[in-house]
């Protein structure tokens, strides 16, 4: 199969892009994301018209945050989008005359990264993304796994402290309470109010409270060496690591690959990581390590992996 497009829905824009079998974005279309379902279907349609005109396309993949059936073709839940049992498949290919694969945004920058990205050379690869919340994706033996119903790997959900902190899914103690960009805002907060002699340059970069802190001013913060925001950063690790040593265990992969918009710190924050993954690893002195690698499609990997995605087919 030669060129298709994938579809990036984002919180903020649509992205549709025109991908070759290499992985290459050969073109791009974005647009705001609307406030319905239904105007978020309609820009859908509307990106990939815009963005086919000068291309032959076979099919169209479209990645959405959410609960996707196994025929790949119903967002059964999503989060931000008043989607409920969404025929979403069938609704586009209607209006666009092409075969489209829906799939979770999670999943498709996994198989992004795994087919064009860090997890070149890999069978078996897990990978998460550390963004607003924490996301995943599972290959093992060279094939997406999505579960018997479709909606695998949504591993930020994994209850990691019983009785923990409020979840937006409703639960409490979920994994991305404790290891994503929302609680490393958290933790930047709390320890500024607790010793702001230690947070003298993180809160000079917002409004001078702990309220004011915001991500981007911690990763600032903690390139300038200030002991909150570095310490913010390890807590997060902290957290990230351990719930790779607990995946390790169920699926025994050749590599993690860490992406999302925390990934975006490198070794600032992947560093760290690795030392809590190799802590929290049962029986680590005796068992070969998985390596922990950074995303390197950024942005790019759940509209390319979504592209692909539809090309398998």
């Amino acid at each position: 199969m030669g060129l298709t497009i994938g579809v990036d829905i984002g919180g903020t824009k649509i992205a549709a892009g025109v991908v070759d079998e290499e992985g290459t974005i050969l073109e791009t279309y974005k647009v705001p994301t609307p406030p319905t379902a239904d105007g978020v279907t309609d820009a859908i349609c509307a990106a990939v018209s815009e963005v086919s005109s000068n291309h032959t396309i076979e099919a169209v993949g479209i990645g959405a945050a959410g609960y996707v059936d196994d025929k790949r073709a119903t967002v059964l839940f999503a989060p931000n989008i008043n989607w409920r049992h969404e025929p979403l498949k069938d609704k586009v290919e209607q209006r666009i005359g092409l075969p489209v694969v829906v799939e979770n945004d999670a999943n498709c920058a996994a198989w992004g990264e795994y087919r064009f990205g860090a997890g070149q050379g890999h069978e078996d690869v897990i990978c998460i993304t550390l963004g607003t919340g924490l996301g995943g994706g599972i290959i093992i033996g060279n094939k997406l796994r999505r579960g018997r119903f479709g909606v695998a790997a949504e591993f930020g959900h994994i209850r990691v402290v019983p009785d923990g902190l409020l979840c937006g899914c409703g639960s409490q103690g979920c994994w991305e309470q404790y290891a994503s960009g929302r609680a490393l805002v958290r933790y930047a907060k709390q320890r500024a109010a607790a010793t702001p002699e230690n947070a003298v340059a993180l809160l000079a970069l917002g409004d001078g409270t702990p309220d004011g802190i915001e991500g981007k001013h911690i990763s600032e913060a903690a390139r300038a060496g200030d002991l909150v925001a570095v310490d913010a950063f390890r807590e997060l690790a902290r957290w990230a690591g351990a719930g790779l040593a607990d995946l390790a265990s169920l699926f025994d992969p050749s590599a993690f690959i860490v992406g999302g918009g925390v990934s975006d710190e490198g070794d600032l924050v992947l560093d760290p990581i690795r030392k809590s993954f190799k802590r929290w690893l049962v029986g680590g002195a005796w068992r070969p390590h998985a390596q922990v690698l950074a995303a390197q499609l950024g942005g790019k990997a759940g509209l390319v992996g979504a592209a692909d995605l539809a090309r398998q087919g």
